[in-house]
């Protein structure tokens, strides 16, 4: 599964500034518009994992653009941004069928936490995610190797999912830091490598094929062995 689309439509080019290198940095994909209307032809155009629709634009009321948004047949989850503190427009928000509210000023932090949060509920999450002869189940947490089942650590897990979600792609240390302890942390990027060590004995050690790649400079990629390469040890 490739990366999450998501869709900024704010006018504030500071703001829809900040959000979309935020966003990019922890691996999403993200578009931005400046209107409601340029934003929501942005929505016929492609198909949006997410959108987060600033209330106060300057040709038509955010709600407008989100009553636009629920009249579709498939509407992606809806995370409104407002200065408006008022409780009656939240509920008006929320009724109108936005998924979540944030009050401006926030901190990244708290934008990216419910990003996530609002990414996990609206999208089908696969629950068994599946690369050669590794199956992640993502809602018991358990994962087998060619049937092998194989206990792994809670971030151990975290990192396992995210890199078989974006399997066949690099992802760098920072990326995972961000996406497994919600964090910006530089510091923190080291601490990867430990990880990758020990899922590597768990998942790789004991078999041929080697799953986990270092990409030389940039992080690491999961890569599935799927016939192309001879059988796994999953035909065994």
């Amino acid at each position: 599964m490739g990366a999450m689309r998501i869709l900024v439509i704010e006018d504030e080019e500071r703001i829809a500034d900040f959000i979309k290198r935020g966003l990019e940095g922890a691996g999403y994909l993200v578009d931005t518009a400046a209107d409601g209307q340029s934003g929501l032809d942005r929505l016929h155009e492609l198909d949006y994992d997410l959108l987060v629709l600033d209330l106060m634009l300057p040709d038509m009321d955010g709600l407008k653009v989100l009553e636009k948004v629920r009249n579709r047949k498939v509407s992606p989850p809806v995370l409104i941004l407002s200065a408006r503190s008022e409780v009656e427009d939240r509920v008006r928000g929320l009724e109108v069928g936005a998924d979540d509210y944030l009050v401006k000023p926030f901190a990244f932090e708290e934008l990216l936490a419910r990003v996530k949060a609002l990414l996990r509920r609206g999208q089908p999450v696969p629950e068994r995610l599946v690369a050669g002869d590794l199956v992640v189940d993502c809602l018991r947490r358990k994962v087998t190797r060619a049937g092998r089942p194989i206990e792994l650590a809670p971030k151990e897990f975290s990192i396992l999912e995210y890199l078989v979600r974006n399997r066949g792609k690099p992802l760098t240390r920072t990326m995972i830091v961000e996406h497994v302890w919600d964090m910006e942390y530089d510091g923190l990027t080291n601490i990867v490598d430990v990880y990758i060590r020990h899922l590597r004995a768990k998942i790789d050690d004991p078999f041929e094929f080697k799953m986990i790649r270092t990409i030389r400079g940039t992080g690491y990629m999961l890569e599935a062995d799927d016939g192309a390469s001879g059988p796994g040890p999953a035909s065994s």
